[in-house]
């Protein structure tokens, strides 16, 4: 195919899109009935996938499983999980079902608050501008009544308005701020549609506004758009048991090491970002998995977490320990902007089946699901870190992958489970066992 431009490439069928893109592989042929593999048969449920996203060619698979066993706040759920890494799930089913004899998982809602801004460059008087904020607040609230009345009916709506000044960072540069509390929606239209009435408001008042000059009547409207960052929709859930509990969790270090460890291993990605890194990786391998399989934006979620980890100035674990005389307790605080409503989680089948599966949660307590999972993997791999190593665990769940890759048949499968049950599992290894 050459460099020349392709134009209407989005109102071609998906069948005549395939056609075109198969023909950048080597066997066009086999590259269109791989795809076509994945095609959903039923003919109203593929136009609707195919609608989620644009230029659609085809599925792309994601195994959906569950981790059972789940304790929140004294309610027993099993949890829908999304990805590709068996290990996530196993993780979290084997910390849940630990955590089940000491209580489970205590989870507390923080805060709902989400964030947005109107940007705009403005060479006026900060001052003029601010006296008069109060009657430009009304107007903004009055001017978008009509988006904002069902969302009030709910219990939600617009918070506080209020103008930051950012001249001392950008010449000219302010914003409107404005809260939002969007009850069991993530709530990103409804947000973005009242930020564009506040900054439509914004220039009118200006231009309408006799305490402003000429040079003052006009603003520039850079963007209005909602902040992915929300440190003021918090989530905070922790598990406890004395530190004699972990007698029997490995039989070669005793309990009172292994909480030493442990602790050290988070203070070290409180020090090492390198470490903070792959440290709270792990715990969004628990809440991706969860807002995948729900129907929500784990994209936004990580954002947040991530941000939220650097807080300080400094990136950090998102996690916390405390040891106090015979008590263990590890404590996970993270924003979490989810819903339960609206966009992929009433659409997509299965993200509707998996709100009903952990009882149709409203978006607090699903807050705290996710919240959980993610608790629930940082515990499984700095257990396993501390003991006996991440590998032994996650090759072992690894190890059909491998086979797959290596194209062995069932007996050969079967033969190699047994065969590394107590062995180090590495693709060398298994290729030199499939070799004999």
């Amino acid at each position: 195919m050459n460099n020349q431009i392709i134009k209407g490439f989005s109102n071609l069928s998906k069948e005549k899109k395939l056609k075109q893109v198969a023909l950048l592989t080597q066997n066009p042929e086999e590259t269109e009935k791989i795809f076509k593999t994945f095609w959903i048969q039923d003919e109203k449920t593929a136009k609707r996938f195919d609608e989620f996203s644009e230029n659609t060619i085809s599925m792309f698979g994601l195994p959906y499983g569950i981790a059972p066993n789940f304790i929140i706040n004294q309610k027993k759920y099993f949890i829908p999980m999304v990805t590709e890494e068996s290990s996530v799930v196993a993780a979290a089913a084997n910390s849940a079902k630990f955590w089940a004899n000491f209580g489970g998982f205590k989870s507390e809602i923080i805060s709902t608050i989400k964030t947005g801004h109107v940007h705009f460059l403005w060479n006026g008087n900060y001052n003029k501008l601010l006296s008069v904020f109060v009657e430009l607040k009304d107007r903004m609230i009055a001017k978008t009544n009509n988006i904002t009345a069902n969302m009030r009916e709910r219990g939600g709506g617009i918070i506080d308005i209020e103008i930051v000044n950012l001249t001392a960072e950008l010449e000219n540069y302010y914003q409107i701020k404005a809260t939002f509390e969007t009850i069991d929606s993530m709530g990103a239209n409804f947000i973005n549609s009242c930020l564009e009435e506040f900054a439509e408001e914004l220039k009118l008042f200006l231009q309408e506004k006799t305490i402003f000059i000429n040079k003052e009547k006009n603003c520039d409207i850079v963007m209005a758009i909602l902040s992915n960052y929300t440190p003021d929709c918090l989530v905070e859930t922790s598990v406890e048991c004395k530190i004699s509990d972990f007698a029997k969790l490995d039989i070669d270090m005793e309990p009172e090491k292994f909480v030493q460890k442990f602790q050290a291993a988070v203070n070290i990605a409180n020090v090492s970002t390198y470490r903070a890194t792959t440290h709270n990786k792990g715990i969004f391998n628990g809440i991706d998995a969860v807002a995948l399989a729900t129907g929500n934006d784990f994209r936004a979620l990580e954002a947040a977490g991530h941000v939220f980890a650097s807080k300080t100035g400094k990136y950090k674990s998102l996690t916390n320990v405390e040891l106090t005389q015979n008590n263990f307790k590890f404590t996970l605080k993270v924003p979490i902007s989810i819903g339960t409503v609206g966009g992929l989680t009433q659409l997509h089948p299965l993200a509707k089946l998996s709100l009903e599966i952990l009882g149709n949660p409203n978006a607090r307590e699903l807050m705290t699901i996710l919240s959980s999972a993610g608790l629930a993997n940082n515990f499984a791999a700095i257990k396993s870190l501390v003991t006996k190593g991440i590998q032994i665990g996650h090759m072992k769940m690894h190890l059909i992958n491998i086979l797959n890759t290596l194209n062995a048949t069932e007996n050969e499968k079967e033969e190699a489970k047994l065969f590394f049950e107590n062995k180090k599992i590495t693709v060398e290894n298994v290729r030199r066992f499939l070799n004999k």
